[in-house]
């Protein structure tokens, strides 16, 4: 229910409650109610991230969102050992639930004591051995101290990159805000935006801005959805292709060698996905080339809808200049244009 539009999954409801009462799982009134009462709030946009895992929970089969000292991450940020033991966790709940540990009628009426207990049947199984001899809670510990440091080296990989790319537009020379076409181009893309327009979609999910509260500033709203393009704020919903993705397949080497080649050469420098590609493979192979230039036409298709490329896929001065301003606010650890 909670994976499709809000109103399709209310217009659903009733069929869903006669198919389980077919199947001899009919699932209780209290249950309908909260379901119907969570779907409605969330069509109205009335409803909190909160109130939502808090329903979840009430099926008394959804791992409390802290436990003890641990927080569990969003599901498309969890590591695969958080993904292991969380989905570990769901299994025993269940097992609970048929034994009847768990009440779930009694969650779902909010009841202080059985949530309490709930949390706390919860706290003992990730601080007990599992049949292999690993603590679920030392374990998730443990790698998000690994996570830690992969993090680190990633940002300090970002500085470098970032060093080395200032290095290059010093020795490039003055590139000038072209301010005649960046409100032109901005103005396109708020009403665009605004309208929810198919062409700025992408640039929007990955920018992470809200159409309806949209900065004012031209300068700040246009970096924002360049730096998108290469650091997705938001991960595009689960119908969006991999390949479908601004970013996701350049490490910071590919991303300074091909920002860099399109600095030194200036406006209406080729940058065709394939161009692209040739910046940064310096091997023949042709097959290589085409698998990077497939991973660039995303990318090529978000810096022409913003303006960055014309038609013909070359460097307009927008592009000259906000390219690399937006892959420097990207690689900035506050995001500050």
């Amino acid at each position: 229910m909670l994976s499709m539009p809000s109103k399709d999954a209310l217009a659903a409801l009733p069929t869903v409650r006669h198919e389980l009462i077919t199947a001899g799982n009919p699932l209780s009134a209290g249950f309908w109610e909260s379901a119907e009462s969570v779907l409605r709030r969330i069509a109205a946009r009335a409803a909190t991230v909160g109130d939502v895992h808090d329903w979840l929970e009430a099926t008394g089969t959804e791992p409390t969102a802290i436990i003890g000292m641990y927080v569990w991450d969003e599901e498309s940020a969890r590591t695969p050992l958080g993904c292991e033991l969380h989905d570990l966790l769901v299994t025993h709940l269940e097992a609970c639930l048929r034994t009847g540990d768990i009440d779930p009628e009694r969650l779902l009426a909010d009841d202080p004591a059985a949530t309490q207990e709930y949390l706390a049947l919860q706290e003992r199984w990730m601080t007990s051995p599992l049949p292999d001899g690993r603590v679920p809670m030392q374990e998730l510990f443990d790698d998000e101290d690994e996570d830690d440091d992969f993090l680190a080296e990633w940002a300090a990989a970002e500085q470098a990159a970032a060093d080395e790319l200032r290095d290059v537009l010093a020795d490039v020379g003055a590139r000038p805000q072209p301010d005649p076409e960046l409100r032109a181009a901005c103005r396109g893309l708020r009403t665009a935006l605004r309208s929810g327009a198919r062409s700025v979609g992408l640039v929007r999910t990955c920018s992470g801005v809200d159409p309806d509260s949209l900065d004012v500033d031209d300068r700040r709203l246009w970096l924002r959805l360049a730096a998108g393009v290469v650091n997705p704020v938001y991960e595009p919903s689960e119908g969006t292709a991999v390949d479908e993705i601004p970013g996701i397949a350049f490490d910071h080497e590919d991303w300074l060698v091909a920002v860099s080649a399109l600095a030194r050469g200036g406006p209406a420098t080729p940058a065709s996905a394939m161009n692209l590609a040739r910046f940064i493979q310096d091997a023949d192979n042709d097959d290589d080339i085409r698998v990077l230039a497939g991973w660039f036409v995303p990318v090529v298709e978000q810096w022409r809808v913003l303006g960055a490329l014309d038609q013909d896929d070359r460097l307009t001065s927008l592009g000259w200049w906000g390219i690399p301003e937006a892959l420097l606010q990207a690689w900035s650890s506050d995001n500050l244009v």
